[in-house]
Parts: C-alpha cells; structure tokens; sequence
C-alpha cells in the first residue's frame, strides 16, 4: 500500500485502537448498490490512485491553502478558537488528508476500511476532533460543511486526473468513479452525526 510518508502521525489505518465500524458489511454493500458502484468503478479508482498519487501534496494544498483558507466558516475548523494559525496541526492533518485520497483509491473496500470511515467521522465530531493532535480548536466540524465541501472536492480533483494523459473516456471513468465513492463515504461519514444523542446539535 502506497504512503504519503514513512510517518503519519495520527494515522492508524488498521490499527487495533480503531473500533469496529457499527455498519455492517452487508450494510456497506447495499450503499455500493445504492450508489451504483460497481466493478469497473474500482479498476478505474486504482487507476486513479496511479495518477493521484505523486499529486497528493499539491491537490492538498489546493484545497487547504487555495480554498478552504478563504472561507472563513470552513477555515476556523484548523484555527485556534481566537482564529491563529496553528500550523503544527496543519501540516499533520494534511499528510493524513494526502493519505486518504491513496486510501480512497487503493485500499479494498472491507472491514478495515469501513472501521476507518467511522474513525473519520468521529475525529470530525466532538466526540474525536483535537484530540489526535492535542490541540485547541473548533470543537467539532459541521455536517453541512462537509457535504458540501465534498462538491467542491469532486469538482477540483478532475484536472488532476487528466493531468497523465489519459484519454477523455478514462479521465470520465476514473471521475465517475471517485464521485462514487465520496457519495458513499459521506453516507458511512454521517453514522456517527445521526446517532442520537451521540452527536448532538452538530449538523
């Protein structure tokens, strides 16, 4: 499996301390039909990691620095609560955002995978946010702000995906199928948000 990094701090992809997801794998297969991801989204997804992957930095960056910097109601999230930059946490989360778009691509879609999604979710809720890197920020991200920040993500990566010279039919295949796949982890993504009273108040 490919890494963005020797070291990742804060990455525990596999690790025994990430709980088993409490969606099922039967669960997880009935989104995959739901949202229509099929075989062939999967060939195109590994694809798309061979092309993704010496790009992670700048795609990063792009969305952090070129973006997400300039709205202030999603820039707050990796700020201190009086609005400093606190770049320490910063270049941490980024590497571990460099490594999920490789995770996305490249890793097989089953338990370890899914235990991850809801390890995800919860580093974004108050339950988990701060708490990997011990720092002082928003207690918790918005749902709303990542779903739709997830438009924004899907829009910006396709030039990305041409970049290698694909032809226009595998640029449209390796898309289609990255789409599809953030519409089904934002589905796993919005478990831990709609459990009652796990995550009160933070849509």
């Amino acid at each position: 499996m490919k890494r963005v990094a020797e070291y990742i701090h804060g990455y525990t992809y596999g690790s025994p301390d990430v709980a088993k997801s409490q969606v099922s794998q039967r669960e997880l297969e009935d989104l995959k039909v739901s949202v229509g991801f099929t075989d062939e989204d999967q060939r195109y997804l590994l694809l798309a990691g061979e092309v993704l992957a010496d790009q992670t930095r700048r795609i990063v960056e792009h969305w952090r620095s070129g973006i997400i910097a300039g709205i202030p109601n999603l820039a707050r999230h990796s700020r201190s609560p009086e609005g400093d930059a606190l770049p320490d946490y910063l270049a941490k989360s980024n590497l571990r955002f460099e490594q999920w778009i490789l995770d996305t691509c490249l890793r097989p879609y089953d338990q370890e995978w899914l235990n991850y999604q809801q390890e995800i979710a919860l580093r974004h809720t108050s339950q988990k946010k701060n708490k990997v890197d011990g720092v002082q920020s928003t207690p918790f991200v918005p749902l709303r702000d990542i779903i739709a920040f997830v438009a924004v993500i899907n829009e910006t990566i396709r030039p990305y995906l041409s970049a290698k010279g694909h032809s226009a039919e595998d640029v449209d295949k390796m898309h289609r199928a990255w789409c599809k796949s953030l519409q089904l982890q934002l589905a796993l993504w919005a478990r831990p948000y709609a459990t009652s009273g796990q995550t009160p108040n933070e849509w």
